[in-house]
Parts: C-alpha cells; structure tokens; sequence
C-alpha cells in the first residue's frame, strides 16, 4: 500500500481587491463574486512509497509547502484528494504548534499529543527527547526564551521521538549548527532505511541529490518533472538561469537527454540552448592529446572545449563543473573566476580553452558539464547564459597504487610534520619528516 496518494490535487485561494470586498460577498453571497481565485496547485498526481526519500524542489511560491500542509490535512484541497497512510510527523514551520509562554517540557506533551502520542508514551520518549535536543536545563524556560536553533532542535527532537510512517520536513533544518544538522540527517537516514517515507522540502541542491531517492519538481503550481533527483535538479536550475538572463537571445531548455550528433554538442536534461553559440566539442585529454574516459586518481589531464559564435560576444567566458554520478558537484569555475579575459568574439569566430588540472579524486564515476557565458557581473555571474551543457563527457577514477591510502571525495594531499618532545627520546628521532 502506497504511503501517500496524490490524485488530480488542485488549491485556489480566494483574492479580494480590499477587505471591504470580503466584507460585501460575505453580506450578500448572492451578489456577482467579488474574489477571483489564485490557482497555487493544479492536477497533481504521484504517488510515494513506503520507504522512499522524495525532495520537493521548485522556486518560492511554486506550491511547495501548500502541497505538505495538504499531505498533512492541515489545510484542505479545492479539488481532488490526498491519502496518506500511518503516522505523520511534520516539521513545516519552525516551532509550529510551540506556545511562546510555556515551557519547553510543556510544549513537548503537547505537540507529543498533536503527533498521537499518549502522556505515558512522552514520558518514555522524553529521555530520549531531551537527549537528542540537547538544550540542557532550558528545557523548564519558557520557549519565548529559546533562540530559533533552540526551537528547531526541541521541535525536531519531538517529531523523531519515535520513529513515524511518514516524515515530512519543510526547510527546517536549515536554522540549526552543522552537528545538529548532521545528527538529523542521520537520523533521518535510519528511519528510512526502517521504512519511513521522507518528504522534504529544501533550497540545498546537494542536499537533494545526496539525501533523496526521487524528486519532485514544482513549476508554477503543476509537476515539471518526478523522478531522478538529478534530472529534476538540473531543470530546476536551468529555469533559475533563464530567469536571470538578460540578453535578446531566447534561451530553450533540453527537457531529455539529447544530442545533434558530431556536429555539436547538446548535453543531457537541463541544459540550455541559444542561437547565438554552439558547443563544438569538449573532451577529456591526456599529457599526450590522446582523448581518454578512464584515468588514475592523481593523473594530469586537460578538458579542451571548443565553441562556435554565431554573434559579436564583448565579453565571453568558459567553463565547466565536475559531478559525481549523482549529480552532486565536486568542483565549479569559469574563465571570468579565475581573472583571465577571452576577448571580444565574432560571429563565425571559433574559441577553443584548455583547462589543466590533476584528477584528485577519489575512486568512481565522474561527468563534466561545460558552459558558455557572456557579460560578467560581480560574484561570479552573467549577464547572458548561451549554452550549458549537461555531462557532456563522463569518465572513470581508478584507484592510484602509488598514492596514500585515503577516504572521502578530494584528496587534499597533507604532508605531516611531526617532533617529539619527551626528554627520553632520543635526539636522532626528533625534528620533522615527510611521509
């Protein structure tokens, strides 16, 4: 049976042009409308798993938590209908449901109660709670003189208490310190893992493509894409940078993966396409030139990418990001980041940038997306996005025999110094030594 059920969901609100306009239908409801309704969601349909992670992404005012606060019953659809089986826990609201002049135990047995608990149950979950809120003995203050970090760990330590069928988390844990945030996730991470289904809502991309099993993208109250975390990422972005373009060309976004063959290069869902210049070719090459899609992690190559103009450029930039297989980005610059200054381009003209590197990456999967700008602004942006290309290239790390033994993503390659200082040691043994 599915955790949650969405079918042909739909929410308006009512808009009234004044108050006294509200006042008058409310007066005389047989009078002509005085509102005209705001379509926030409209045919949404999906339905979720137990045990699956789902990321709900969109711009602000895509419909995004008025789609929880629907899940959760809070508030009531216009059209169609929404199920949703077991327990509920949600975190929408920093501190939802916390009165301001109780006290933080207080506030437990209550908002314990709104989640289905009985008295009994808290008091057994409270241990537990207290320990994972970590608030010490500000747990007898009243919650007016808690901070928002404060809040959001006694709220979140309520809603994990006891593991529920359905967690929902609505931008929450942006507020707490980064080891609160990683106890939660990790704490979220065994609960799934136990077969709680996780709907969450967050800006963080990354947190999107390293947390979620699936995604769901919201685009002007309707579903633009549910499925790959990736995928859905990468339109989402896309449609960030259209918005922000400000030039004449009218840039078009690849909703597939596609590609026009040998005579340019297209890249996968999400990538944007103008008239204006067309990605030739981009390769990963060897000390030799030789284009390679296998290398060892230390290993020296370059990233050649050529692009042809088809306008007068006055200030044209390069450049490209590493992605591990999940979407998640490793590495991000450009030619205008690193202070070096192409020159104006021509129409017909070709531009061809080389970028030298070492592959210090761990053992797996990689893929590089390469992009063409014009107009630098301060902070790294553009004036006009030409053409972004999606995983253009993919390649392979292999493990390097002669290096150190290491984990993580990016090896930072630390040289220890060492030097003893008991009197008993000898003195050949002291002073520093590279390994």
């Amino acid at each position: 049976m599915a955790a949650v059920s969405v079918r042909d969901l739909g929410k308006a609100y009512r808009q009234y042009t004044s108050r006294w306009a509200r006042l008058a239908e409310w007066l005389d409801p047989r009078h002509k409308p005085r509102h005209h309704l705001r379509q926030v969601l409209k045919d949404l349909n999906f339905t979720i798993e137990p045990g699956e992670a789902v990321g709900i992404i969109g711009v602000n005012g895509a419909g995004k938590s008025t789609l929880l606060k629907m899940i959760t019953g809070t508030t009531q659809p216009t059209t169609g209908s929404v199920c949703v089986t077991g327990r509920v826990a949600a975190l929408l609201e920093l501190g939802m449901g916390f009165h301001s002049d109780f006290t933080g135990r207080q506030n437990v047995y209550m908002a314990g109660q709104l989640l289905g608990h009985g008295v009994e149950e808290i008091d057994r979950l409270m241990p537990g709670i207290l320990a994972f809120a970590e608030i010490g003995d500000y747990i007898d203050q009243p919650v007016r003189m808690y901070s928002s970090g404060m809040q959001v760990r006694l709220a979140f330590a309520v809603a994990v208490a006891d593991r529920p069928d359905v967690l929902i988390v609505d931008e929450a844990l942006a507020v707490g310190d980064v080891h609160f945030q990683q106890k939660c996730y990790h704490r979220i991470r065994q609960y799934v893992a136990d077969g709680t289904t996780l709907l969450f809502v967050t800006h963080g991309m990354s947190t999107v493509l390293e947390f979620c099993t699936r995604a769901i993208y919201l685009r002007a109250g309707m579903i633009a894409s549910d499925g790959s975390p990736k995928e859905a990422v990468d339109l989402y972005q896309a449609d960030v940078l259209v918005r922000q373009h400000e030039g004449d060309s009218n840039p078009t976004i690849s909703s597939v993966n596609s590609s026009n063959g040998s005579a340019s290069v297209t890249g996968s869902a999400g990538s944007i396409l103008t008239d204006d210049a067309t990605c030739m070719d981009a390769a990963l090459v060897n000390e030799n030139g030789e284009k390679i899609s296998v290398v060892f992690s230390e290993d020296s190559v370059e990233l050649a990418v050529k692009y042809q103009m088809h306008r007068y450029l006055e200030d044209p930039h390069v450049g490209f990001k590493v992605r591990a297989a999940t979407g998640t980005v490793i590495f991000e610059s450009n030619t205008y980041c690193m202070g070096r200054i192409l020159g104006v381009a021509h129409p017909g003209s070709q531009v061809e940038v080389r970028f030298a590197f070492s592959i210090d990456l761990s053992p797996g999967d990689y893929t590089i997306t390469v992009g063409l700008s014009n107009g630098s602004l301060p902070g790294g942006a553009f004036r006009e996005f030409l053409n972004y290309s999606h995983d253009v290239i993919s390649f392979r790390v292999l493990p390097n025999p002669s290096a150190i033994i290491w984990a993580g993503v990016v090896n930072i390659h630390p040289v220890p110094h060492w030097q003893w200082s008991d009197n008993q040691v000898t003195a050949g043994t002291t002073g520093s030594k590279d390994l």
